[in-house]
């Protein structure tokens, strides 16, 4: 059997492919599975310090696979057991401490859509586009909504879910959906380049920092203020600050120990 998803690592970069083109690389439980494995798991990985995200092909993600072999064959208990896959892949991508880069080569739908706004940073390929078509099939975009809610302007949101507005990937970037786009074809290339530039950093500090920006997203602005506080204790007891702050005033260039 194939593997939904391909993984190439150089110079600290995990490069994933989304690899089911002939399905436009539709969410099947067996690639959601493998997606939350493989980006939990490069938590613990010393030799990964920053992820790519793309799709073989012509297009992004369509979406959950409602064919055969997809969410369709599951029954009720199972479509319900692969919505929670889908809730703990949303949560991998929004929680890991290892940034995650979207490479949005082509249409990004209804999950598709919901993975690019839960990764940290995003580039689009000129061609891209994002939506929710979701109404048309009878359905509501109920497991990305919280996660679009936190990117998106309200009524953006609504009008892409009520409506069926598609953006271009000139109008997602104006939204905050992504940070820029690419030139036509560029888009892994692009990707890779914004995610080496996390990559040469503290691998240490990275985590740290991104688990606490995850751990007090919701939190009240007190709260919040107090968690980044240990932090920063944290953060000024670790070698790699001692080691940031003698560099910046030797004017020499770090060397990171990643603790």
């Amino acid at each position: 059997m194939n593997r939904p998803l391909l993984d190439d690592l150089t110079e600290g970069v995990l490069t994933l492919t989304l690899d089911r083109p002939d399905r436009r690389n539709a969410l099947s439980p067996p690639l959601v599975a493998a997606l939350v494995s493989t980006i939990g798991a490069a938590a613990t990985r010393e030799d990964v310090r920053a992820i790519v995200l793309t799709g073989a092909g012509s297009k992004f993600c369509a979406g959950g696979d409602l064919g055969a072999g997809g969410m369709a064959a599951a029954g009720i208990l199972g479509r319900h057991a692969a919505g929670g896959d889908f809730a703990l892949l949303m949560r991998t991508l929004m929680e890991s401490p290892v940034p995650v880069v979207a490479a949005v080569n082509g249409d990004a739908l209804g999950g598709g859509l919901g993975i690019v706004a839960a990764c940290h940073l995003a580039v689009a390929d000129p061609g891209a586009r994002f939506g929710t078509p979701e109404l048309k099939l009878g359905l509501f975009p109920m497991m990305i909504g919280p996660v679009l809610a936190r990117t998106l302007g309200r009524k953006t949101l609504h009008e892409m879910v009520l409506c069926d507005r598609r953006l271009d990937a000139q109008e997602a970037a104006a939204a905050g959906l992504v940070n820029s786009v690419s030139a036509p074809g560029a888009v892994v290339t692009e990707a890779q380049a914004l995610a080496a530039r996390v990559a040469c950093r503290s691998r240490a500090i990275v985590g740290l920092g991104m688990r606490a920006l995850s751990a007090t997203a919701d939190q009240p602005l007190g709260a919040a203020l107090e968690h980044m506080n240990a932090q920063l204790t944290l953060n000024l007891m670790t070698e790699d600050a001692a080691e940031g702050i003698s560099a910046f005033l030797m004017r020499r260039d770090p060397v990171w120990k990643d603790r």
